[in-house]
Order: structure tokens, then C-alpha cells, then sequence
């Protein structure tokens, strides 16, 4: 019984620990869920609901530089927490190896 327990223990405490540090979906996220990352206070996380309302998904993460009281420092701040439909942050802002040098 106690080795159950332990064992349930474990596995809730592995998920609560794992959704903790789950990247925020800039196409997704309510405004609280935005505001959990670090940098995105009231303002900037608003700002990106209107944004996202008036201008349509974001295609990576990089376009969060087109919402007004963001920019390269900001962006640099918060990119390893955020992601775009799903798919990793760091990925989404890196160019792909196609592209470079053209």
C-alpha cells in the first residue's frame, strides 16, 4: 500500500512539476496564461490578445516583436517560455538551415 502511494505521489507530482514549465502558446493563451511568463505583465499580455484579435495567429515567435511595448530585449527575455502552435520556442525562432545565407 505504501509503495502505491509513493508511486502516486511520484506521477502527480512528475505532471504538476512538467506543466510548470510548459511553454505558453501565443495563439492560445488567455491573458492569466500570459501573464505567468516572466516579462509579460496586464499591458503586454492584453496587447497580444488585440494583436492576435486584429492581425490572426501568430506564425513564430519572432512576430511578437510587431506588438506594440515589445522588442528584441523583451523578446530574448521571454522566447524560451512562449511557443507557436506547439511547436518549441528556441525551434520557432531560429531560421531554418534552408534559408540561412540566401
Amino acid at each position: 500500500m505504501k509503495q502505491l502511494l509513493a508511486v502516486m505521489l511520484f506521477i502527480t507530482t512528475s505532471f504538476f512539476a512538467a506543466s510548470t514549465y510548459a511553454a505558453v502558446d501565443l495563439n492560445t493563451a488567455t491573458t492569466e496564461q500570459l501573464q505567468s511568463v516572466n516579462g509579460i505583465g496586464p499591458k503586454k499580455a492584453e496587447a497580444i490578445v488585440e494583436y492576435r484579435k486584429k492581425n490572426g495567429q501568430f506564425k513564430t515567435v519572432n512576430d511578437l516583436d510587431k506588438v506594440p511595448g515589445f522588442g528584441k530585449s523583451t523578446l530574448d527575455k521571454v522566447k524560451n517560455e512562449i511557443t507557436v502552435g506547439g511547436a518549441q520556442a528556441v525551434a520557432a525562432a531560429k531560421p531554418s538551415k534552408d534559408k540561412v545565407g540566401k
